[in-house]
């Protein structure tokens, strides 16, 4: 097995551990509480993987104690990376959002301590039992991805946030624990998928433990501590200066596309387990694993010398523990191959630089981003801010297959720098993120490269490696390419550095719906990536479409400028869903990628390099009304929807919330949960439901039951639960077959139910007044008909509307039932049709 073991220190090397930062972070500064902790944790080999199915579902507290008071390494393999939930400080859904919470788990893992791995799954959306998940998910996969991330892990015990029986949570959640308890046994069994045998061992873990607590038991179930194993994790870290419920809430702030900020708490907090497979324990949870450097034979020189050097660590002075590290540097790479040498060499190895204080560093001097075959000029700063002897030897540039010898000493606080321009290569990737590359299916990503899987985000496009060496050994560290700048008001700041095509080409809308024959404009925005950009730009168009112009020359100069075309486009006869498409040609090669940047202050900038593709929808579409007035809630992409079918919309802000000031608009829109976000519509209702008296119309989308800001969403008394449509082709029924929204101007049937995505609605009201008249019910098979997701009711002259249905999503994914069914609930007690194209006098 000798060439398994080093196939498995490279996959384990890839992976990181210790001080290592993510590439799109400034380098680590560990200060000198931080290198105790490391030099404590060199003395421990216990490892622990946290298993469940979301972003956010991680007990952070327990990751924080076993990361840093038991000192275990600690990992949370999240299968999913939470593109199906909701987002409460943006309008990017799906897979967007699933960027933006796979960055907020990093941040989390960078405050408690640990690692952070993912699984292929796809969060497809709410789903209600495991059956279900396993329909959409491909269970082989999912398995094989939770085998490969144990055998690479290696953890002494695994632990599930969930339980594997199923008690009406999430499907997703349940699934999460039953793979866990295949992956457990799977990940022993050599005949279990054999492939990945070649860079890594079966692995068998001592223990399967469910992670639970009374929140788990429905009302009047008992939960029985006294059968539970126990562990008290609210410690206080003097190290730390926090307990680790205080930092648990740190790391659960992370989560605020999610609204999950929390507050810290100090004192007793138990955390409880039931055992789930293999050996029992009754006291602790690493109870009979060994996790001193015994497990690890011929080590006994390496374990003195570590406790030497930790024994004797001054925190003035970190780097008076150099030599004996070095030693203990020394002692280890004499072992034998195996897991926990790889672990502690590179762990060791970043004490070591700690001590000495190096700070090392590679950062693009002129931009954040480069196109293949273009140049790149860097930085490369050093320096060695101790008196231990250490020499700069040798300089390589990974990425470009060159390198520089320097024989450089380090002398104390004299920074050494160098300036280079290196060519990136032709054959270089782009940025896009690994699992985007490729067109996935409901349930899962595409991922071609196994070696990928289980990462958490791309290895960065350009490396370089420092040779050193410190008294006599050598040392190698890699460090990532990275963009740095001084902002005049934030000072330094930092940003991955990305490789991107030459030329970009964005279509400005998602969706583009013609409602009659008349052309339309679709704007596409063409922006250099280089220098000296040219080409023609053109739109693929179904069949039977066609635009005017049909091309356009693309000229630009600089690398960043951009262009702006508009062409007309002109529908087919058929009603249709297709997509269209926007291409430049330039130097012989065609580029159809457009470009996405995220940015929020609390996770490092994200590129994505999605197609340059919209949704191009003919649909037969009539309306009455004209202007919107749309309350954002919790961000959505309804109001670009509306104008998409020639509303005008003005988007409202609170302090806009009078009856008078409403008057103007045939329909009042309210966003998704904006009563669990809006403060002062507490105080504001009452002029809603004035608006609505003196003949508007309010349509007022889902909201959760807790934290509303306000139990009087409508005229009448109404009440949310959870019950949700989360099968997006379940049927739907109509109850009033002869109401107006189903007939007028658009005659609703159940075609226009067809081709919705991720679910039917969330959130609807299970109780409500008599004023109201329900007009759909639907159900996911074998439950009850829900019939609360969409209430319409008459109010003084005016009509008031409560919809759980998904809205939110359907229309911006161009579904033209939901269109249809969206404009009949804007154009409640209007008479008069409007042109579709009509503009504000």
């Amino acid at each position: 097995m000798t060439s398994v073991r080093v196939l498995v220190t490279a996959v384990l090397l890839a992976w990181g551990a210790g001080f290592s930062a993510s590439f799109a972070q400034a380098p680590k500064k560990p200060n000198a509480a931080d290198i105790r902790l490391a030099l404590e944790k060199l003395n421990v080999l216990g490892s622990v993987l946290y298993f469940a199915a979301h972003p956010d579902d991680e007990n952070t507290r327990l990751i924080a104690y076993l990361a840093n008071e038991r000192k275990y390494r600690t990992g949370y393999l999240s299968l999913t990376r939470g593109d199906g939930g909701q987002n409460l400080i943006g309008p990017e859904i799906r897979e967007e959002l699933g960027i933006i919470r796979t960055q907020e788990l990093l941040q989390a893992r960078r405050v408690d301590g640990g690692e952070q791995f993912f699984s292929r799954a796809n969060d497809f959306g709410f789903s209600k039992n495991p059956a279900e998940t396993f329909t959409i998910w491909d269970r082989e996969q999912v398995l094989a991805d939770a085998v490969w991330v144990i055998r690479k892990f290696r953890p002494d015990v695994i632990i599930t946030r969930f339980s594997p029986q199923p008690s009406g949570t999430h499907g997703h959640h349940t699934a999460s624990a039953m793979i866990a308890q295949e992956a457990f046994d799977a990940a022993a069994d050599p005949k279990r998928f054999p492939e990945q045998l070649k860079t890594v061992e079966p692995w068998q873990a001592k223990r399967l433990l469910w992670n639970t607590s009374s929140f788990f038991y429905s009302p009047g179930q008992k939960f029985d501590a006294a059968d539970k194993l126990m562990v008290e994790t609210g410690v206080y870290s003097p190290l730390l200066g926090r307990s680790y419920n205080e930092i648990a809430a740190q790391s659960r702030s992370m989560h605020k596309s999610q609204g999950f900020g929390s507050s810290g708490t100090r004192g007793e907090a138990v955390e409880y387990f039931e055992f789930l497979k293999g050996a029992p324990a009754k006291k602790d949870l690493a109870e009979g694993v060994n996790t001193s450097w015994n497990r690890v034979p011929g080590s006994q020189e390496v374990a003195n010398l570590l406790q030497e050097a930790l024994k004797k660590y001054q925190v003035a002075a970190p780097a008076a523990s150099v030599p004996v590290l070095l030693k203990a540097h020394s002692a280890l790479a004499k072992l034998p191959a195996s897991y926990w040498k790889t672990v502690k060499q590179q762990e060791l190895q970043e004490v070591i630089k700690a001590c000495l204080g190096l700070y090392l560093e590679a950062s693009s001097v002129k931009d954040y981003s480069v196109s293949p075959d273009e140049p790149v000029t860097l930085s490369i700063e050093a320096v060695n801010r101790s008196q231990v002897p250490v020499t700069l030897t040798k300089v390589d540039y990974l990425f470009a297959g060159k390198d520089t010898t320097v024989q450089q000493k380090l002398e104390e606080s004299k920074p050494w720098f160098a300036r280079t321009t290196m060519t990136i290569p032709a054959a270089t990737a782009y940025s896009q993120p690994y699992w985007l590359r490729q067109p996935g299916s409901t349930g899962m990503f595409k991922v071609e490269d196994p070696a990928m899987i289980g990462q958490p985000e791309n290895t960065a496009p350009a490396q370089v490696r420092l040779h050193l060496n410190v008294q006599g050994q050598p040392f190698i560290f890699t460090v990532p390419v990275v963009y740095k700048r001084t902002d005049p008001v934030e000072g330094e700041q930092y940003r991955p550095f990305e490789v991107t095509p030459p030329v970009f080409v964005n279509i400005t809308e998602k969706v583009y719906v013609f409602a009659d024959a008349q052309p339309k404009p679709v704007t596409v925005r063409v922006r250099a990536g280089k220098d000296q950009v040219a080409g023609q730009v053109t739109l693929r168009l179904p069949q039977g479409w066609r635009a005017e112009p049909a091309t356009a020359a693309v000229s630009l100069a600089q690398k960043g400028e951009e262009q702006t075309f508009t062409f007309m486009v002109t529908p087919g006869a058929a009603q249709i869903e297709s997509e269209l498409g926007a291409a430049v040609t330039s130097g012989g090669k065609t580029y159809t990628q457009s470009l996405r940047t995220i940015q929020y202050p609390h996770i490092p900038t994200q590129t994505l390099l999605p197609e340059a593709v919209a949704k191009a929808v003919k649909l037969d579409l009539k309306r009455k009304g004209q202007y919107i007035g749309y309350l954002m809630g919790a961000g959505d992409e309804v109001p670009a929807s509306l104008q998409q079918i020639g509303y005008a919309v003005d988007q409202l802000q609170v302090g806009d919330l009078s009856a008078a000031a409403l008057q103007k608009y045939d329909a009042v829109v309210v966003g998704v949960r904006a009563y669990n976000t809006l403060d002062r519509l507490k105080f504001l209702q009452p002029q809603l439901m004035q608006y609505v008296k003196n003949g508007g119309t309010l349509v007022v989308q889902y909201n959760v039951s807790n934290g509303l800001v306000t139990p009087d969403l409508g005229p009448y008394p109404l009440k949310l639960s959870n019950d949700r449509v989360t099968v997006e082709d379940s049927d739907v029924r109509f109850l009033q077959p002869n109401h107006p929204v189903l007939n007028t101007p658009n005659k609703i049937t159940a075609q226009d139910f067809k081709g919705w995505v991720q679910e039917r609605g969330l959130y609807f009201p299970n109780q409500w007044d008599p004023e109201y008249e329900a007009i759909l019910s639907s159900n996911d098979p074998g439950e009850t008909a829900k019939e609360g997701g969409l209430l319409v009711a008459k109010y003084g002259k005016g009509h008031f509307v409560y919809t759980g249905y998904s809205f939110f999503r359907e229309l911006p994914a161009g579904v033209p039932g939901a269109y249809r069914l969206f404009v009949n609930l804007l154009s409640l007690g209007k008479t008069v049709s409007e042109p579709v194209s009509g503009n504000r006098p």
